[in-house]
C-alpha cells in the first residue's frame, strides 16, 4: 500500500518559494540559470530536460513512476555510507525547520554550510574525499541548537533531547572516531578502518573468506555481496539482505509500488519485462535474478525512457563488493545518439587494434549500445554529485554475452558546460594563446567524445583469463581505481587515432591533441585543488587520473614528451610530442589490462601506489593559491527537477516539470516525503 506522504507548512511555503521561476529562465537556454548557490568546496547548478514536453501523456506517467521509485530510496544511500547518517541529517531538518533563535549570525550561517555539506554528500563524509566533514561551530552551539528547535527530533522510546545532544556531538565533531567512509591505505585492514555501514563487527579476511566460500561459477560467476550487509552477531556472519521483507524493506516496499506503477505504464513488452523482473529481485534479494533483469535491461535498446534503479557502483566498498544504491531516469536524445552511433557501429574495429595482450581481447564485441540521454531525475549515490557517462550491467559475463548500454548524460555535460563558461582556469593554467584557443575551439567537443570513448570502447573492452574471478575479489582496494584507468586509456589511445577523423567523430587530429592537453593538465594540477594541504589523494577516479598522467610523465622524460615549465613562479605542464604520448598510453593501457586480465594483485597495487595515491605538496600549495581567484568551486552538484501529476481521480492527464533553485528547499522536501527507513543504528 501506498504511504501517504504529507508536508509541514514551512516545508511547503519553502518549497511554495522555490517554484516561483521566471518562466522565462524556464524554456530559454541562454537565460537559464544555471548555477545557484556556492559553499565551502561546492557549487549547486541546475540543469534543464529538453524533449520532456515532447512525451506523449503516457511516456510522461511512467517517467513520473520511475521518478517516484527513484526518490523513494534516497533513504539507503544515507545509511550504506554511515550508520548514524540517518539520525544526523534528521536532527539537522529539524533544527532548519524549528530553531527559534537568530538565523543571522555567523554561527548559525555556519551551521547551515555544514547541512548543506551534509545533504551534497549524502552524509557526514565528504564525497569525494571520504574524509569526515567537521562543522565550523562549537558543541555548545550545537546543543544550543537542538535545544532551542520546536520540530520533531529523531528520538526513540524515552530518549531526550539531551540524550541526542550526547549520542551526536563525538559522531559530529570528533575528527578521529570513524574519519573515513572508505580508507584505501594498503597495510590495514580496509573494512574495519572504513565507517561505512556495509560491514560490522567483522574483519577483512573474515569477508574474504566468507565470500571466497560461495558457490563458484567460473562461467557465470554472481555478484556475491552486491546487495547485503554482512555482520557478526553472537560469533556468526550473517548477511543482510536488502530486500522488500530484509534490511532497508520500508524503503524498498516504496521503490516496488512505484515500479509496478511504471510496468503497467511501459512502452513495450521488453520494457516492462525488465521492470517485472527488477521488482522481483527487489522482493527476493536473489542474484540470479538480477542478472536476469540485467540481461533483460540491456536488450532494452528500443524505449526512449529508460532508468537505472538497484544496487549498482561498488565505490563505496573498500574492496569492492557492495553495491551502493543509485537511481536515473532518463530520455533517449534521438538527434544526438544518431550522431554517436558510430562508435557502436565499430566496436570491434577499436578492440581489434587496441594495443592489449592478443589474449586479451574481445574476439566478438557484442551489444554495445551507446546512447545520449537528457535525465530527468538522479537520486541515491548519483545525486547531487553525478557522473556524465556510465556503462552498464558491471558484471563482466554478462557483457561478454549480451553486451552493455552506454550512456552520455547529455544535459548534465550541458549544464557544467554553461556553468563553467569564462571561468579563467584557461588563463591561469595554460601557458600559450595557441593552446588556450585549441582548447576553446575543440575542448567541448574532445572531452564529450573522452567521455563516449570511455564508456563505449573502454569498459565494454578487453576479457579476463580463465578462471579469474572477478575484479572486485582480485584487486580488491585497487579495482576500481584500474577499471577506471583503463577506460580512461582506451579513450586516451584512440581520441588521436586516424579512424577517428575517418570515421567523422572528430574534425581533426588537433581535437583529440586538445583532449591530451586538458587531461595532463587536470590529472597533474587541476585536480589538485580537491585535495587538502598534506593529504593524498583517496578518490578512486582522481587516483586513476594522477595515475595515467604521472606514469606517462615520468616514461617520457627522457624524450621530453611533457615538460614541467616554471614561469614567474608558476608551474605548467606541456606536451612536446603527442604521438610518442599516444605510444605511452598505449603502453600502460596494455600493463593495466594485463593485471586486470590476470587478476595480478601486486602490480595493480604498485601501480597505483607509485602514481596514483602520493601528492606534491609543493604543487599542491600552488594549484590552490592560483585557484584563489577563479571564482568556481572544485565539486558540483545539482538539484533535482521537479515532476507534478495533473489528475482526475486515478488517472494522469498531464505531467508538468519545473526546476526548482533553493537547494535547502529541495532537501527538506525530500527528507518529509521520502523518509521510509527507521534509524538502524
Amino acid at each position: 500500500m501506498m504511504k501517504k506522504m504529507l508536508m509541514g507548512s514551512l516545508a511547503l511555503s519553502l518549497l511554495a518559494a522555490a517554484c516561483r521561476q521566471n518562466k522565462e529562465a524556464e524554456t530559454s537556454p541562454e537565460s537559464f540559470k544555471y548555477v545557484v548557490d556556492q559553499f565551502a568546496d561546492l557549487q549547486i547548478l541546475r540543469y534543464q530536460v529538453p524533449g520532456f514536453d515532447e512525451l506523449t501523456v503516457k511516456q510522461k506517467e511512467l517517467v513520473y513512476y520511475l521518478y517516484q521509485a527513484a526518490l523513494s530510496g534516497r533513504d539507503i544511500i544515507y545509511d550504506q555510507k554511515y550508520k548514524h547518517n540517518l539520525k544526523i541529517r534528521r536532527t539537522i531538518e529539524a533544527i532548519v525547520k524549528g530553531y527559534q533563535g537568530g538565523r543571522n549570525s555567523q554561527d548559525f550561517k555556519n551551521f547551515m554550510t555544514y547541512a548543506k555539506r551534509v545533504w551534497f554528500s549524502n552524509g557526514i563524509h565528504h564525497h569525494y574525499s571520504n574524509k569526515k566533514i567537521i562543522p565550523e561551530i562549537t558543541p555548545e552551539y550545537f546543543a544550543k541548537l537542538v535545544n532551542n528547535s520546536t520540530a520533531d527530533f529523531p528520538l526513540s522510546g524515552n530518549e531526550t533531547k539531551q540524550d541526542l545532544i550526547a549520542q551526536l556531538t563525538p559522531l559530529i565533531f570528533d575528527p578521529e572516531l570513524d574519519a573515513k567512509s572508505v580508507n584505501f591505505d594498503p597495510g590495514i585492514d580496509n573494512i574495519v578502518a572504513s565507517a561505512n555501514n556495509f560491514y560490522e563487527g567483522v574483519t577483512q579476511s573474515e569477508v574474504e573468506e566468507y565470500y571466497r566460500n560461495k558457490p563458484p561459477d567460473p562461467e557465470r560467476p554472481l555478484m556475491h555481496g552486491l546487495n547485503s550487509k554482512l555482520v557478526k552477531e553472537n560469533g556468526q556472519i550473517i548477511e543482510k539482505t536488502y530486500k522488500i521483507d530484509g534490511m532497508y524493506g520500508e524503503a524498498i516496499e516504496q521503490i516496488v509500488y512505484w515500479l509496478e506503477k511504471a510496468a503497467g505504464a511501459a512502452e513495450n513488452e521488453q520494457q516492462r519485462a525488465a521492470l517485472l523482473k527488477l521488482i522481483e529481485f527487489y522482493k527476493t534479494g536473489d542474484l540470479k535474478t538480477f542478472d536476469e533483469y540485467n540481461i533483460l535491461w540491456v536488450q532494452d535498446t528500443s524505449s526512449t525512457i529508460d532508468v537505472i534503479n538497484g544496487f549498482i557502483e561498488v565505490y563505496g566498498d573498500a574492496i569492492g563488493l557492495k553495491g551502493s544504491y543509485e537511481s536515473v531516469v532518463s530520455i533517449k536524445n534521438p538527434e544526438a545518439t544518431r550522431r554517436m552511433k558510430t562508435l557502436e557501429q565499430n566496436a570491434q574495429w577499436f578492440e581489434d587494434h587496441s594495443p592489449i595482450m592478443e589474449q586479451h581481447k574481445k574476439k566478438n564485441v557484442k551489444g554495445i549500445s551507446y546512447k545520449v540521454i537528457s535525465v530527468v531525475v538522479e537520486s541515491g549515490d548519483a545525486a547531487p554529485s553525478t557522473p556524465i557517462g556510465i556503462n552498464l550491467p558491471n558484471s563482466n559475463w554478462i557483457r561478454k554475452e549480451y553486451g552493455s548500454k552506454s550512456v552520455s548524460l547529455g544535459n548534465i555535460s550541458d549544464a557544467y558546460e554553461e556553468a563553467s563558461a569564462s571561468s579563467g582556469v584557461l588563463e591561469e593554467f595554460v601557458l600559450d594563446e595557441a593552446s588556450r584557443e585549441r582548447a576553446r575551439k575543440y575542448g567541448t567537443l574532445a572531452s564529450n567524445m573522452h567521455t563516449a570513448l570511455h564508456e563505449v570502447i573502454g569498459h565494454g573492452s578487453g576479457q579476463l583469463e580463465p578462471g579469474v574471478a572477478s575484479q572486485g575479489e582480485t584487486l580488491r582496494n585497487y579495482s576500481s581505481t584500474l577499471e577506471e584507468a583503463r577506460a580512461d586509456l582506451v579513450a586516451l589511445y584512440f581520441i588521436t587515432d586516424p579512424k577517428m577523423v575517418e570515421l567523422g567523430l572528430l574534425p581533426s587530429k588537433e581535437a583529440g591533441m586538445a583532449e591530451y592537453d586538458g587531461y595532463i593538465r587536470n590529472g597533474l594540477m587541476l585536480q589538485l585543488r580537491r585535495i587538502e594541504p598534506g593529504d593524498n589523494i583517496e578518490q578512486a577516479h582522481m587516483r586513476n587520473r594522477q595515475m595515467v598522467s604521472s606514469w606517462v610523465y615520468e616514461k617520457g622524460k627522457d624524450d621530453n614528451v611533457i615538460e614541467r615549465v616554471v614561469r614567474d613562479g608558476k608551474t605548467y605542464f606541456v606536451i612536446n610530442d603527442y604521438d610518442k604520448l599516444r605510444q605511452l598510453f598505449g603502453k600502460l593501457l596494455r600493463e593495466v589490462q594485463r593485471i586486470k586480465s590476470q587478476g595480478d594483485y601486486e602490480a595493480g597495487k604498485n601501480l597505483v601506489e607509485t602514481y596514483g595515491v602520493k601528492v606534491d605538496q609543493e604543487l599542491l600549495a600552488e594549484v590552490r593559491k592560483r585557484y584563489e581567484n577563479i571564482r568556481t568551486a572544485p565539486y558540483s552538484g545539482f538539484i533535482q527537477p521537479r515532476l507534478t501529476p495533473q489528475m482526475d481521480g486515478d488517472r494522469i492527464l498531464d505531467v508538468t516539470i519545473e526546476y526548482p533553485d533553493d537547494f535547502v528547499a529541495q532537501m527538506l522536501e525530500y527528507g518529509e516525503k521520502y523518509s521510509f527507513l527507521p534509524d538502524y543504528n
